[in-house]
């Protein structure tokens, strides 16, 4: 039934309204002016000047309205509706908070257009006739393919293919003398983060395996404001200058004219820049070794990369660099396991960090602090604003101050994980920044990449990046602006809006550290570099130095297989000739595997005589020194079965592996039921095809003659052991199944001739308990011979 119209109002009543309107805006008027007289002029004007002002701003002039009249845009927002709600509450932007007010959930819901207009029919276009031409007036259509598309933003320059999730951070003690940064202001406070992970050269499609830079990049939504630590998996980079970092990335990207590799390093463009930039040789030997590849996204370092500073609420500064360490342990992959993984599951650490979380096994990293004046780092054989440079742990210890999980998966990856923008720029009051020219330019780059991704400058009100912390002030408008503003006020200083909004002041708000690193005052302008940035070589030692024989053995297998990709003789031979300032073992190591017949002569250094260092090992940079806590949480682990298994072993086994928080499922030929030769069936999950044995940490065959006959002549089975051996995994062999090491040639002791600690082949509890403690230390690699012998 329709409804009746509205009773048009009688003249009188017309007249009562005009009137009471009248009033209101007269009363808007008078209190307008009061506000005004309020601040009579800006008593904070004469404060601007001079140095010592500069250091204590003060808080901004304000006037309280009598009503909220004066500060409206319209004295007719108290009349209201089903769209417009209420009138904006005092004190509140609600375009920024919590994420649940733009969660959408359609359920019992009809379909509709982007205008809220029921659609009833999403099966077919308007056509003139049934045969006829689709009609332009078919607005449900247009408005369907219209938005489809324009649904890709163009990804990130660098770090394009990530992953991410929600979580927190907790701290564990008051850092109050170090800083008033928010977050570590007491004992137990927690905040809300959201940590985003992403390989740096290769496109959004690519894969996650590549040997690549991993980008660890932490939202904190303070209470005080969003500060974004934006780092790295490595503590180093290959520049140490902002200037430079376009002529990096083109390089490393793949090459123009025909835009190949892909997610790659190995090419002539980039070994060619790096080996005339021999401060890039650092981070070389880092993304050269296992740390380019880690295993997980749960097993991986992370590091705020630069220099910054910590402020206490008396102004007082310190130097800091920012550690995550995961509780898992620090663990890598191979380059043989790497690789065939690439081709199984380009998602291999998408997929296990969204397994992980799904099944409760969140990943948990702590955060530790090394903390050093400006009178200590000035003692340093290198400067710390080098971003080519760590402080080693053993000249600065690291202070756990605190931990973070991850324990919520996105809602949506485009709406979270690809829209969220992260930027150095982006600190609160405590934290603060150092000289670092590279990071000075990060500081730009990043906001004006997000300008040009996220289509204009109003990113910040997409809700992953709203911060929880009120957003107060005059800037307006832009394309795909959110917020609406109440009042006529856009500028400060201002009394019509009562002096709102107003600076904090130094007691609140942010203010930047006066002299953020000593200095002559007898200096000028200068495009130059300090004399500690010249020193490209001692780090690079000191990283070769400090790893295991096994990690030297990959850092220069990795260089052999980069260089053998550079097409120009002449790079090769300038790359080894850089290397033999670092290590001179590791330059003959990769000439042999290059068939060089001798070394070139080492490359001029641009610091003919650097400082003595104050560590030529640091244990600490090794992999072997991050075991982690020893659980088997998140462990994939591979149970091979077929018809004719041990069932009952083979379930006891799953529940033992289950129970210690690993993730244990049979596979098998084909997925489905597996029938047991003792009457207990089993549920094949996965298959030997679809699942190949290098995504499992360990595997497992269990006793079973007729099931490991069927196993012998499936030539994945051979595959999945070999690889399993040559990946240094743990392996569990249980009766008949111990068969198959000869089929596979695959050996029991190591080379050297002694016991194999990760092939396990006792039976009972013994045999368990073998193989957990074989899984805990996650790769085995007395096996390693070059080449592989299996």
């Amino acid at each position: 039934m329709a409804k009746s119209p509205p009773t048009r109002p009688s003249a009188k009543a017309r007249s009562g309204e005009t009137s009471a309107a009248g009033e209101i805006l007269r009363r808007k008027a008078q209190q307008t002016d009061d506000l005004a007289k309020a601040i009579p002029s800006n008593d904070n004007k004469p404060l601007e000047h001079g140095f010592s002002q500069g250091l204590t701003p003060p808080k901004g002039v304000t006037a309280q309205p009598r009503s909220p009249l004066p500060t409206g845009s319209t004295v007719s927002e108290a009349n209201t509706s089903e769209k417009t709600g209420d009138q904006a509450a005092e004190g509140v932007n609600a375009v920024h908070g919590r994420l649940d007010r733009v969660r959408a959930d359609a359920a019992g819901q009809a379909l509709t257009t982007n205008q809220g207009v029921a659609i009833a029919d999403n099966q077919n276009s308007l056509k003139y006739g049934l045969r006829g031409p689709v009609l332009l007036e078919d607005f449900i259509l247009r408005d369907k393919l219209t938005h489809f598309d324009h649904e890709r933003i163009p990804e990130r320059i660098v770090h394009a293919r990530g992953s991410a999730a929600h979580g927190y951070f907790e701290c564990y003690e008051p850092l109050t003398e170090l800083t008033r940064a928010a977050p570590f202001q007491e004992k137990g406070k927690v905040t809300p983060v959201f940590v985003r992970f992403s390989t740096v050269a290769g496109e959004r499609g690519s894969k996650d395996t590549a040997r690549d830079v991993r980008g660890f990049a932490v939202k904190f939504y303070t209470d005080e404001g969003n500060w974004d630590l934006v780092g790295n998996n490595i503590p180093v980079f290959f520049i140490q200058d902002a200037m430079k970092f376009p002529d990096l990335v083109h390089a490393v990207k793949a090459e123009p004219h025909h835009g190949m590799p892909q997610a790659a390093s190995a090419h002539d463009t980039f070994w060619d820049f790096v080996s005339l930039m021999p401060e890039s040789t650092h981070m070389l030997m880092w993304v050269m070794s296992d740390r380019a590849i880690p295993r997980s996204y749960a097993t991986m370092q992370g590091f705020g990369v630069h220099t910054y500073r910590l402020v206490n609420a008396a102004g007082e500064s310190v130097f800091v660099k920012f550690h995550w360490s995961p509780k898992a342990g620090t663990h890598s992959l191979v380059w043989d396991e790497a690789v065939k993984i690439s081709g199984a599951d380009p998602d291999y650490h998408r997929r296990d960090l969204w397994e992980r979380i799904d099944a409760g096994a969140y990943p948990e990293y702590e955060l530790a602090l090394q903390v050093f004046t400006e009178e200590q780092a000035e003692q340093f054989s290198f400067d710390v604003l080098d971003a080519t440079k760590i402080v080693p742990e053993e000249l600065v210890p690291l202070r756990p101050v605190g931990r973070m999980v991850l324990n919520r998966n996105p809602d949506n990856f485009f709406a979270e994980t690809e829209q969220v923008a992260f930027c150095t720029a982006n600190v609160v009051p405590g934290i603060d920044f150092s000289n670092d020219p590279l990071l000075a330019g990060r500081i730009h780059s990043y906001v004006d990449t997000q300008i040009s991704r996220l289509g204009g400058p109003n990113f910040h009100e997409i809700p992953i990046n709203a911060p929880l912390a009120p957003v107060h002030n005059n800037q307006r408008d832009g394309m795909h602006r959110q917020t609406i503003h109440r009042g006529r006020v856009s500028y400060e200083p201002n009394s019509l809006g009562g002096g709102c909004p107003f600076q904090a002041g130094a007691a609140q708000g942010f203010v930047s550290v006066p002299a953020r690193i000593l200095a002559e005052e007898e200096q000028g302008k200068v495009r130059a570099k300090p004399e500690k940035f010249a020193d490209h070589y001692t780090q690079a030692a000191l990283f070769y130095e400090s790893q295991t024989p096994v990690e030297q053995a990959h850092i220069a297998a990795a260089f052999r297989f980069e260089l053998s990709k550079v097409t120009v003789p002449a790079i090769r031979t300038r790359m080894v000739a850089s290397l033999r300032n670092a290590s001179e073992s590791l330059a003959q190591a990769v000439a042999d595997g290059l068939g060089m017949d001798e070394l070139p002569a080492p490359l001029p250094r641009a610091l003919a005589r650097p400082a003595k260092p104050e560590v030529t090992q640091s244990p600490a940079l090794s992999l072997m020194a991050r075991p982690g806590d020893g659980s088997l949480a998140g462990r994939r682990v591979a149970l091979v079965v077929a018809h004719g298994v041990q069932g009952a072993a083979a379930e006891r086994l799953q529940a033992v592996l289950s129970a210690e928080g690993a993730v244990a499922e049979f596979v098998a030929p084909r997925v489905g039921r597996v029938r047991g030769a003792d009457g207990v069936d089993l549920e094949a999950t996965a298959s030997l095809e679809n699942n190949p044995g290098f995504l499992y940490d360990a595997l497992a065959w269990p006793d079973g003659e007729e099931g490991v006959a069927t196993l012998a002549q499936d030539g994945h089975t051979m595959e999945s052991l070999k690889d399993g051996y040559r990946h240094g995994k743990a392996l569990l062999l249980v009766g008949a199944a111990q068969t198959l090491l000869d089929m596979a040639g695959v050996p029991t002791t190591t080379p050297t001739g002694d016991p194999d600690p990760g092939l396990v082949l006792a039976d009972g509890e013994a045999g368990l308990d073998a193989f957990i403690a074989a899984i805990v230390r996650h790769r085995h690699p007395e096996r390693e011979t070059d080449p592989p012998a299996v």
